[in-house]
């Protein structure tokens, strides 16, 4: 009898499994850490480690092309986009902001951080503008950096009032810990999430009561709407641990509720709102797994034992772009 019960939990666990992803397919290969990544024209483009940039085909992945952006050794993980151009900037000083031509490919720096400390871990494109954030100088002031190339303009004067702690900077997993929407931006540094308004320059600062540490803490958040959002983390040097490493807000990010705490597949460096979905239905990407939330992040499942991938993107209601050590792959689920 209890070996029925054991074949008979085995094959349900089988057939749930099944019923959530359809397809794992590789589309590129290559000796690479990816943890930035960006869709436009049926393409995902990625910027990675030596310098690399480049793009592969979603619908005919032999259509495929890589450019180094530097001599230099180089390592890249942001990416952003506005109609005519990419832009990405190297992580460890000096740090250089590069701006890439989609149609040529050309690429130049259009700004240098020559600042010890800089390390910039996340870059987004939100109306029209660019906003970025570095780990701190020594005088320990918020280096939250806004640039609006087409008028040659580069900020970061509005937002230094706010003081870090020390040691207090960002995890530079999946260029996932700076979310916005409408008026609003937040960003998780490895402590706490700051929500800026970007019609004052106001910001503030809320703690999530996740567990925080020289390797542990918030990786990526992401907001449906001006009220929920979600971020997720652990300890990357510590994979199996899974206490405090989800949070969810339904206010914006003033107060934020532990979920799944001890129940969940360990630490998580990137998550991504189903779209259409208004913050139901997420998806994380770890180091050890893929886990998939269709109650708010309150529980979560293993959909797939799929090791070293670091970020991840939606491309439709059930096709999920994953990037990470060495390749790229297209994730198919079903509902």
């Amino acid at each position: 009898m209890k070996k029925l019960l054991l074949v008979l939990f085995a094959f349900v666990g089988i057939f749930a499994f099944s019923q959530q992803v359809e397809s794992f397919i590789t589309i590129f290969n290559d000796k690479i850490s990816i943890r930035a990544i960006e869709l436009y024209d049926n393409k995902v483009w990625y910027s990675g480690t030596d310098s690399k940039f480049g793009f592969v085909d979603l619908k005919n992945p032999n259509n495929q092309k890589q450019i180094q952006l530097s001599k230099k050794n180089l390592q890249f993980r942001t990416l952003a986009q506005d109609k005519k151009y990419f832009y990405t900037i190297n992580v460890e000083s000096p740090a250089e902001f590069f701006k890439i031509e989609k149609k040529s490919l050309k690429s130049e720096v259009i700004f240098k951080d020559t600042a010890k400390a800089a390390f910039y871990d996340a870059l987004i494109s939100h109306k029209r503008k660019f906003y970025t954030y570095s780990d701190p100088d020594k005088n320990l002031k918020l280096k939250f950096i806004k640039f609006d190339y087409n008028k040659k303009q580069f900020s970061s004067e509005l937002y230094d009032k706010l003081l870090l702690r020390k040691g207090e900077g960002a995890f530079a997993g999946s260029n996932t810990n700076i979310s916005a929407f409408e008026n609003w931006i937040w960003i998780a540094t490895s402590w706490k999430i700051l929500k800026l308004n970007t019609k004052d320059n106001t910001i503030e600062q809320f703690y999530t009561g996740m567990e925080t540490g020289f390797s542990t803490g918030i990786f990526s958040i992401d907001f449906s709407d001006e009220n929920f959002g979600v971020a997720v983390g652990g300890n990357y040097m510590a994979p199996e641990d899974n206490e405090n490493n989800i949070a969810t807000t339904n206010n914006g990010g003033k107060d934020w509720k532990i979920q799944a705490s001890g129940k969940n597949g360990g630490y998580k460096s990137c998550v991504k709102i189903r779209p259409h979905s208004n913050g139901k239905d997420m998806i994380t990407i770890g180091s050890k797994n893929i886990e998939f939330s269709s109650d708010y992040g309150k529980t979560w499942t293993k959909i797939s034992e799929e090791k070293s991938l670091f970020t991840c993107e939606w491309v439709d209601e059930s096709t999920v772009v994953v990037a990470g050590k060495d390749r790229i792959s297209i994730l198919k689920l079903k509902f």
